[in-house]
């Protein structure tokens, strides 16, 4: 969420219900629908509470997935504009803002996440009762099928995260 004057300052995280594996997320059309209209009923312009997807990915990589950006350009493709955030669990974190206007274009942007703020969903009892009556946890792959994970890495081969360097610093500070 953020404020008409300053659609890129973030002062307020809501979580919609969504089923999370390992690798994916796939949000409930039905509370996605509810939250617009919720949001619009309450005087905000979808600038305000649809431009900005955050998100976390665990490890200390922030750097985008071939899903992340697929899912990216699926969702916020037809926007005039869009950033996407991601915050790795180690605290690193990546952003892009993309737009449309004069041509596409992407652009990486430095961001920061200060914690020092107060923001309305901070207080921890809130936030981890938001986080598990939205977050509906399942495993990708089982661990033990390997035909299961063969498949998994032949659909995915070609995917730049497999590929990169492993010892690369993708840090933005």
């Amino acid at each position: 969420m953020t404020e008409a004057e300053d659609l890129l300052f973030v002062n307020d995280f809501v979580l919609i219900e969504q089923h999370c594996t390992e690798v994916t997320v796939a949000f409930e059309d039905l509370a996605v629908a509810d939250f617009f209209d919720d949001q619009i009923d309450r005087g905000y312009r979808p600038e305000q509470f649809a431009r900005i997807w955050i998100h976390t990915h665990p490890g200390d990589s922030p750097q985008p997935s071939h899903v992340d950006v697929e899912t990216f350009e699926r969702v916020f493709g037809h926007c005039d504009w869009a950033v996407m955030f991601i915050i790795a669990q180690g605290g690193k974190a990546y952003a892009e803002l993309s737009w449309r206007h004069g041509g596409p274009a992407a652009l990486r942007m430095n961001v920061k996440v200060d914690y020092s703020q107060p923001f309305a969903s901070s207080g921890q009892h809130t936030w981890n009762a938001e986080y598990r009556s939205c977050v509906h946890k399942q495993h990708a792959l089982n661990p033990y099928d390997f035909d299961e994970w063969e498949g998994w890495f032949s659909e995915n081969e070609n995917a730049p995260e497999l590929n990169r360097d492993p010892t690369r610093d993708f840090s933005t500070s």
